[in-house]
């Protein structure tokens, strides 16, 4: 059973959004995107990911056109206002892109018993494996082999539990740091842990590295721990905050984020966002369980549309805080005004299979981090590099265009079809919750962009994640 949630102050208004965003979010033109009900109306481009706000004789005449469903008419408006440009994406797939990104499975085994894990608890479904210093740093040699001087690059390590290798981790941290700064080459580096193991001393060693740290957190002690317990049945959530303290207390260069993955159980989002934002974390992110190995705690539409209700509310507070001169980082909204801003336009989700790679114990290369040890994925080994045969037709088959029904959403270019992992595996079954999130966050950039424009020159950068 769904968790009740306890809105925030916003509840009426998130619902409302909600209830709009339902009907105003659906698809109605692969060409444009028409906002009708914001303060004021704003028409956004899909070529080129532009937005722009209307007068109301031009909301009136694009909503004419959509109504009636004409897409030549539509094109023909788009060229008397001025608004027609070349196409900035094309139906071909990207070319063997340099290498960027690579994320290290250096320890293929977890102490945490989470049902709903993509790793199958760490393992892969394979027997447990901890990646040997030898091929950790083949992977820092592959990664800055083809950087030039001036460039930047990110190393993550990732698991399983990447702390139950933390030898190796802190070994090849420190051989890519020397061997970046002798190339001119910037190395970013961030870990995603469960916090369970942690020692005062990774706190010394992340924050001289500049790290970016995700902490795996799932809401409060009681759901949490239903969510995410140790093996033996027992609760994380106390240990996990008391092993956390020291990285939050001593967070300069590095920035400690929470990511909340978010199932049937725990939708109360507005409250979980207030008290890891009080404890002190950099920042605290919000993802949807679309897809389980088992099947279980997988979102249903039902709890989508719960989620993005929840969602909205936190923006709500977000903006409200931004008008108010505050800090409050919500990573989802951070992170979205600032894709709108910079007027993101991509013809993939990630960079998975393209300038990343996720990489196994063994060195096997995989197209991220969620698609090791899985054919699906398998991009080639460490000792040959990338397989250009299987780049070249990944690139080629995940690329929007070839997605459907992408090829008719207004929202491709920002969502890039959706994660290949779960898309392969379950389909699309996230469309509507995309569509209304976005949505709403271009009525909020439009609003910020206007009661608060500074805002999008001073907001800091969110690096957790790849």
């Amino acid at each position: 059973m769904s968790a009740v949630p306890r809105w925030t102050d916003a509840e009426p208004l998130a619902r409302l959004l909600v209830r709009q965003a339902a009907g105003d979010a659906k698809p109605r033109s692969p060409q444009v995107h028409l906002l009708a009900r914001s303060g004021i109306p704003q028409l956004w481009v899909v070529n080129g990911s532009r937005l722009y706000d209307l007068p109301p004789e031009l909301t009136d005449r694009f909503a004419a056109v959509l109504d009636a469903g004409d897409e030549t008419a539509l094109a023909g408006l788009l060229g008397t206002v001025g608004l027609t440009a070349a196409p900035a994406i094309d139906d071909t797939p990207l070319a063997h892109p340099p290498l960027h990104a690579l994320s290290l499975a250096v320890a293929q085994a977890c102490n945490l018993g989470c049902s709903y894990c993509y790793a199958q608890q760490g393992s892969f479904g394979g027997p447990a494996k901890q990646m040997p210093l030898t091929v950790a740093r083949q992977a820092v040699d592959q990664l800055l082999a083809e950087a030039a001087p001036g460039t930047k690059v990110n190393l993550a390590f990732l698991g399983g539990e990447p702390l139950a290798n933390r030898a190796v981790l802190r070994a090849t941290t420190d051989y890519a740091a020397t061997k970046a700064a002798a190339r001119g080459v910037s190395i970013n580096f961030s870990i995603t842990t469960n916090g369970t193991l942690l020692e005062p001393s990774d706190a010394e060693f992340f924050e001289a590295h500049g790290f970016a740290v995700t902490v795996s957190l799932d809401g409060s002690r009681e759901v949490h721990d239903r969510l995410r317990p140790f093996k033996n049945g027992s609760g994380s959530f106390d240990r996990i905050l008391a092993r956390t303290r020291p990285l939050l207390e001593r967070q300069r260069r590095m920035q400690v984020s929470v990511r909340i993955t978010v199932t049937p159980a725990n939708l109360d989002l507005p409250a979980t966002l207030d008290e890891f934002i009080t404890l002190g974390f950099h920042s605290v992110g919000f993802s949807p369980l679309l897809r389980s190995v088992n099947g279980a705690a997988e979102m249903r539409p039902t709890d989508l549309e719960t989620m993005l209700e929840a969602m909205i509310a936190c923006g709500l507070a977000t903006e409200r805080a931004i008008l108010g001169g505050r800090r409050y980082p919500f990573l989802n909204l951070v992170n979205a005004l600032r894709e709108l801003h910079r007027g993101t336009h991509r013809p993939y989700p990630c960079g998975a299979g393209a300038g990343y790679f996720g990489v196994s114990a063994e060195g096997e290369l995989a197209a991220c981090h969620r698609f090791v040890d899985d054919e699906q994925g398998r991009m080639g080994h460490l000792a040959a590099g990338p397989d250009p045969a299987r780049q070249t037709a990944w690139l080629a088959e995940r690329h929007v265009h070839r997605q459907e029904p992408c090829q008719s959403c207004w929202a491709r270019y920002l969502c890039g079809g959706g994660c290949h992992h779960e898309v392969l595996a379950r389909g699309r079954t996230a469309c509507d919750f995309i569509r209304g999130w976005l949505h709403y966050t271009m009525q909020a950039y439009g609003r910020l962009s206007r009661l608060c424009p500074n805002w999008f020159d001073a907001a800091p950068e969110h690096r957790a994640g790849l």
